[in-house]
């Protein structure tokens, strides 16, 4: 299917062809005409199909419509709500993309920052408010925010806000909204308390799964190393001496771990910076900006602060520990083997991680293959804890990987949807 065989408008479709965009992915494919039709949904898409664009496209379409009838200074008529300042930031460029040829203003609100910016584009008017929880609430307690005139609600990446622990900032947005309105839930994978937000949210609504729920993408190809947790620091450093991998995001577990990662790699000479919440959103962004241009070779982040990066090709993701949230593996790894291309995800387990392992093999339905010939080998009998008798591969997975079903770079950036956003 084409873009341009969906019910979308002219200025739209402009906007994506001048995006380099032709083909929807799945999610956009089912999602946008029953969202044009007014109805809420729930969409279960893994990391990586298009989520953004799934929920944007028809709500700048449905407000320009509603717009051209109405006068008078403009109100905030849809409410995105995502976990992370990365994510909104992300989505307040895909609204901007999108959007460009239309009479529709956004604006993103995330706390760290000053306020002063954001509150000054609030009182100019706009029609998209693109908030993290904190900082929506802080302004709305100033008065600076109202949500009445709300007819557009987006909860995004649910699963995370109940992981970050936001449920309970979620419920006071929630109760500020009006009634009657349209809602559209996204999640990449709906345990049962994420299906139960779901339930008190939407009324009667669409539902859309890609895959199946929890499920790594094929484009991604994993393997597990076995190795002591002090020797963590030496494999990782002995993996990325492979001149091969182009670019790796590297998952730590804590802020100060990702800070010592980062400074013990720059030390062997690999160009490395650290994200994660307690870095000033300017250097964040910076580090951001740095890795996606190849300024920085290696990113090292934590899961909060990785939700919403995306960067083109991205060759590597390394989890240097294991999360002990087996979802959490699902979000990290499909940072890579997106828009048409493969991708490689290694990971790093010691002896108190096996049972973490055990884990993301139930959660994904597969053993992760073994790579035993690397220098630093964990002992074998704490290596059999972990799995019996998983697919071994004699030689560590590296390199860069190509594009998959024989995309081009071509084929694959008109396909960029397939990020997150």
């Amino acid at each position: 299917m084409l873009f341009s065989e969906l019910p979308l408008i002219s200025p739209i479709l402009t906007a994506l062809s001048e995006e380099g965009y032709t083909n929807p992915t799945p999610i956009q494919e089912q999602a946008i005409p029953p969202l044009l039709s007014r109805r809420d949904l729930l969409g279960c898409a893994q990391t990586g199909t298009g989520k953004t664009a799934a929920f944007a496209i028809p709500i700048l379409q449905l407000l320009h419509e509603d717009r051209k009838q109405q006068q008078g200074p403009r109100r905030i008529r849809a409410l995105i709500l995502t976990p992370t300042r990365e994510l909104a930031i992300q989505i307040g460029e895909s609204f901007a993309a999108y959007g460009r040829h239309l009479n529709v203003r956004h604006t993103v609100i995330f706390g760290g920052v000053s306020q002063h910016a954001q509150v000054n584009a609030l009182k100019s008017g706009i029609d998209v408010l693109i908030a993290t929880p904190g900082r929506l609430l802080d302004l709305m307690n100033q008065g600076f925010i109202s949500l009445r005139n709300i007819d557009l609600f987006v909860l995004d990446e649910a699963d995370r806000m109940l992981d970050m622990g936001f449920i309970h900032d979620v419920k006071k947005v929630i109760v500020k909204l009006p009634t009657q309105r349209q809602s559209l839930f996204f999640s990449a994978t709906m345990p049962p308390d994420v299906a139960k937000l779901a339930d008190s949210i939407l009324n009667k609504p669409v539902k859309v799964e890609v895959t199946p729920v929890s499920s790594t993408a094929d484009t991604i190809q994993q393997s597990v190393y076995f190795v002591d947790k002090n020797d963590k620091r030496k494999l990782l450093v002995h993996v990325l001496n492979d001149k091969r991998i182009a670019s790796a995001l590297v998952f730590a577990r804590t802020k100060h771990g990702a800070d010592k990662v980062a400074k013990d790699l720059v030390k062997a000479g690999i160009k490395a910076e650290a994200i994660h919440g307690n870095k000033s959103q300017n250097a964040r962004q910076r580090a951001l900006s740095n890795f996606k241009s190849r300024q920085t070779r290696v990113l090292v982040a934590t899961d909060i602060a990785a939700r919403g990066i995306d960067v083109e090709e991205l060759s590597h993701v390394i989890n240097y520990e294991l999360p002990n949230v087996p979802e959490t593996y699902v979000h990290r790894i499909g940072r890579t083997g997106r828009a048409g291309h493969n991708g490689i995800a290694l990971s790093f387990c010691d002896a108190e991680e096996t049972a973490y392992l055990k884990d993301i093999h139930k959660l994904i339905g597969k053993h992760v293959p073994v790579v035993n010939d690397h220098p630093y080998p964990l002992d074998s009998a704490a290596a059999a804890v972990a799995t019996p008798a998983p697919k071994v591969v004699n030689k560590p997975v590296s390199g860069r990987p190509g594009p998959a079903n024989g995309s081009n770079r071509r084929t694959s950036n008109r396909n960029r949807f397939k990020r997150p956003n």
